[in-house]
């Protein structure tokens, strides 16, 4: 256990919960100041975040898609800062100064806070802990995906291959820049100075040791659900569920596709991004419902028969994956990335390789046409996650790493 006069700083762009990211981090969070750990929060003037007491300390809000439509000079202002934040710098130095936390726990830094505050805090002789949500480290794009299929040119460091590729959307400007913002980062060993990396799922932790860090500083630190606060779903109103960003990773295209083929079940989908027009266009008897939260999104969850999983990049420990297993619905995912580690195949869900219209429509016949086969599944897979994504022995071995971390920079 932590000596409650422990003062541990998290850092994470967003003070809101807008993603998986995000949730994971509150959750962290709210747990350290429940055991009695002094936290320090870090991160970007919004006015969703939630109160802080270092809300003051935030550095300012910035949106680069709001600073590209600026002028030339505006353009470039907003590049450097996406490489190295000074402002970012600046202020975590001081508040590090001013608090003396015993260690440092970056989450989502890149762009606005850049991972330049890493250094700040070493220079400072403070331990630094970065749990990993995306691929950032080794694809400067941070999905390993090129042309909607997956890429890992750069896992060997060699990072102009987003220029040559022109990953960025085709566009030759910001993936030079994500270039730049790669090698400068590089140069400094932003990365290489993180005293501990959480990889939320075993492909991950494999991925990342292959070039960028050793395999010791790596740590498989499961992303949890607390299930105590969730009671298992009995309801099953025959509708599939997809939860998610609508965007072309996600597979979004791959499911609404399959559903159509399959024509067992009809489809509810909660979430929003930038194929939602097209894909309303397209798909007339989808049931899009845009981004749900609170008691719609419970009971969305809790009438579905099942959840899918379509995603064709490297997911690493989807939420949404834990999230469905906790209301007992059984899974149907892609097999790739992380999402093999959380769906045991035919026993709290079905694969099917990622992408695959087809064997995804399969899946979907297969599972609708056998209600006891759905409730089979669902009820494994809640036990499932009791067992191996509980939110205790996420806490615990949060600690553990913690220790860790402390004592040998002590």
């Amino acid at each position: 256990m932590l000596h409650p006069e422990m003062k541990v700083l998290i850092a994470n762009k967003f003070f809101y919960r807008k993603g998986g990211s995000e949730t994971v981090m509150f959750q962290e969070r709210d747990f350290l100041l429940a055991s009695g750990v002094d936290v320090v929060d870090f991160s970007m003037q919004d006015e969703r975040n939630l109160a802080s007491p270092y809300q003051e300390t935030f550095v300012s809000a910035r949106s680069y898609d709001e600073d590209a439509k600026g002028g030339l000079i505006a353009r470039a202002g907003a590049a450097l800062r996406l490489v190295h934040s000074p402002e970012a710098v600046s202020k975590i130095g001081e508040l590090i100064d001013r608090t003396r936390p015993d260690l440092v726990h970056c989450h989502n830094v890149y762009h606005q806070l850049t991972p330049s505050i890493i250094g700040a805090a070493k220079q400072r002789g403070v331990p630094v802990v970065l749990t990993l949500h995306d691929y950032k480290p080794i694809c400067p794009v941070y999905t390993c995906l090129r042309d909607g299929e997956t890429c890992v040119q750069c896992i060997d460091n060699n990072f102009f291959n987003v220029v040559r590729n022109r990953c960025s959307d085709g566009s030759l400007a910001r993936s030079a820049l994500l270039y730049a913002e790669a090698k400068v980062q590089q140069m400094k060993r932003s990365y290489e100075n993180v005293d501990l990396v959480i990889a939320p799922s075993q492909f991950m932790a494999t991925k990342v040791s292959q070039a960028r860090f050793e395999s010791a500083r790596v740590q498989v630190l499961y992303n949890a659900v607390d299930a105590s606060t969730i009671t298992a779903s009995k309801e099953d109103d025959g509708y599939l569920l997809y939860l998610g960003r609508l965007s072309a990773e996600k597979g979004i295209e791959t499911l609404v596709e399959a559903q159509a083929r399959a024509n067992v079940a009809p489809l509810v989908v909660a979430g929003t991004g930038p194929l939602e027009a097209r894909l309303h266009a397209d798909y007339p008897d989808v049931d899009f419902r845009g981004h749900l939260s609170g008691a719609e999104l419970e009971a969305t969850i809790r009438k579905a028969a099942a959840i899918v999983i379509p995603s064709r990049w490297f997911e690493n420990c989807p939420m949404s994956v834990l999230e469905a297993m906790a209301y007992g619905k059984p899974v149907i995912g892609s097999d790739i990335g992380g999402i093999p580690e959380l769906v045991q195949h035919e026993v709290t869900g079905l694969l099917f390789p990622a992408g695959d219209t087809d064997a995804l429509a399969g899946q979907i016949t297969r599972l609708m046409e056998q209600p006891k086969l759905r409730k089979s599944y669902g009820c494994a897979a809640r036990q499932w996650l009791e067992q191996e994504f509980s939110i205790d022995t996420h806490n615990q071995k949060l600690l553990q790493l913690y220790n860790s971390v402390v004592n040998a920079a002590a």
